[in-house]
């Protein structure tokens, strides 16, 4: 159970560099000083809960996120809790399960090469796909091009 506003607020995570992770969270409105919080995940029903080997802290030197290395998409579906303790009160969990991929951030395109012709004012510009642990079909990504004439 746990006290009303003991619970963590605004859990959000991202996946940046094909297969790093943060999450992130700000402490309960009415946690003390000295609440401690601990985020456990998993990426299949068959895993135990692992904990958090990398935490972010605070000034207070409480957890406020997670940093995680080594993270693959696929089709995965992580669930993750974050619960706390603190001497003689019961902290509320909060529990979320998050589409890997719809937390994806994806790195910009790769060698992007520009070549224009003068004479006929065409330029060609071509791009490889941005890395990714999971996306197979090219087709998939979609891109937008601003040309600014400078």
């Amino acid at each position: 159970a746990g006290m009303n506003g003991t619970a963590i607020e605004n859990f959000v995570c991202v996946i940046y560099n094909v297969s790093f992770m943060n999450c992130t969270w700000q402490v309960g409105r009415t946690a003390s000083g000295d609440t401690q919080y601990f985020l456990y995940w998993k990426t299949s029903r068959k895993e135990d809960l692992t904990e958090c080997q990398n935490y972010i802290k605070d000034n207070c030197g409480r957890h406020t996120g997670c940093r995680f290395q080594n993270v693959t998409i696929e089709n995965k579906r992580a669930y993750f809790l974050v619960n706390g303790s603190r001497s003689g009160q019961n902290i509320q969990s909060h529990e979320k399960t998050i589409m890997l991929y719809k937390i994806e951030k994806l790195t910009p395109p790769l060698n992007v090469t520009v070549n224009c012709r003068e004479a006929s004012h065409v330029c060609e510009i071509s791009w490889q796909p941005p890395r990714t642990s999971h996306v197979k079909r090219h087709a998939c990504f979609k891109y937008e091009i601003v040309i600014e004439n400078k």
